[in-house]
């Protein structure tokens, strides 16, 4: 597991690029067969477009960005681990690979206990990107996907994605935690929720509407309706840090698939009205070339 990276090479910049490459590995593997299923223009049918919290696609443009972003922000989110693998081979703090003697019920409650922690430290720091205009100049530039991807998990600039996967480091500082678990906590539950959150499709079986989970829609009006001072829908797996501090999006507003279905507006010529894009182009060099060299317009 990661534990053994460092040990292996013994070299933090070493082991920070190898973890920067499983995580690439790891993004693509669950982010591209979204995509694919989602968004491809021989995949799309009117049945699933009925689900789609925004009727519309984004450019093949935008997905690239999405993409590109998304790869910077996995560089910076490895920093934190990799710290984390490197203090603890020299000593440092309470992380610990194995066992080292705890008890099955001592993991499971670290574990719930850092999934709580974390998903309210996710939801502070997220909201404070849009009440504190010296975070929100960072954070802005993830709202630039006003209408998400999967791709868009962690296209986030250096310094969010850097915060925001710091509890990597700090919980095994502060208690004793099997950082391979730790690991896989924050790899699987939150980049997969996160996928989905990003997806762009409402659930069939859940309904934005309910009073616990926070769906697609929630995270799709986040990043559509959010701006500065307005911190709609901050939080990442439940609901009640948006209730406790009145971060919802009003109820009277709603735009979500569910609701504009019920007002008729998701039609069969609705449907055809909508344009996919040509998302083959992500496979040609001139479309990425173009984000380097853009063309200027007079």
């Amino acid at each position: 597991m990661l534990c053994e990276l460092h040990a292996l090479s013994h070299s933090f910049i070493a082991t920070w690029i190898l973890v920067a490459l499983l995580a690439l590995v790891m993004v693509f593997a669950l982010s591209t067969p979204i995509f694919y299923f989602y968004y491809w223009p021989s995949n799309v049918t009117y049945e699933n477009w009925r689900y789609k919290s925004n009727p519309k696609f984004p450019s093949a443009e935008k997905v690239r960005d999405e993409i590109i972003t998304m790869c910077k922000g996995v560089v910076a989110a490895a920093l934190c681990p990799v710290t984390s693998i490197y203090l603890t081979q020299k000593g440092y703090g309470y992380g610990y690979c194995g066992w080292n003697g705890y008890s099955f019920i001592y993991h499971v409650g670290v574990f719930m206990f850092t999934l709580v922690v974390s998903d309210f430290f996710e939801f502070s720091y997220h909201r404070l990107g849009h009440t504190d205009f010296r975070f929100w100049r960072h954070h802005k530039h993830h709202h630039e996907f006003f209408n998400p991807s999967p791709f868009s998990v962690i296209a986030d600039e250096w310094i969010d994605q850097l915060i925001r996967s710091s509890p990597l480091l700090i919980f095994p500082l502060l208690l004793p935690v099997n950082l391979d678990v730790l690991f896989f906590q924050f790899a699987f539950f939150f980049y997969v929720y996160g996928v989905y959150l990003h997806c762009g499709y409402e659930l069939k079986w859940i309904s934005p509407h309910n009073k616990y989970i926070n769906t697609s829609f929630q995270h799709y009006v986040h990043h559509a309706k959010s701006l500065m001072n307005k911190p709609y829908h901050c939080g990442f797996f439940v609901k009640v840090w948006d209730r406790m501090f009145d971060c919802c999006y009003p109820d009277d507003k709603c735009i979500c698939a569910e609701c504009e279905r019920s007002k008729g507006k998701r039609t069969q010529e609705a449907y055809k009205e909508i344009k996919i894009p040509d998302y083959s182009k992500l496979f040609t060099p001139t479309l990425w070339l173009q984000y380097f060299n853009p063309v200027k317009t007079t």
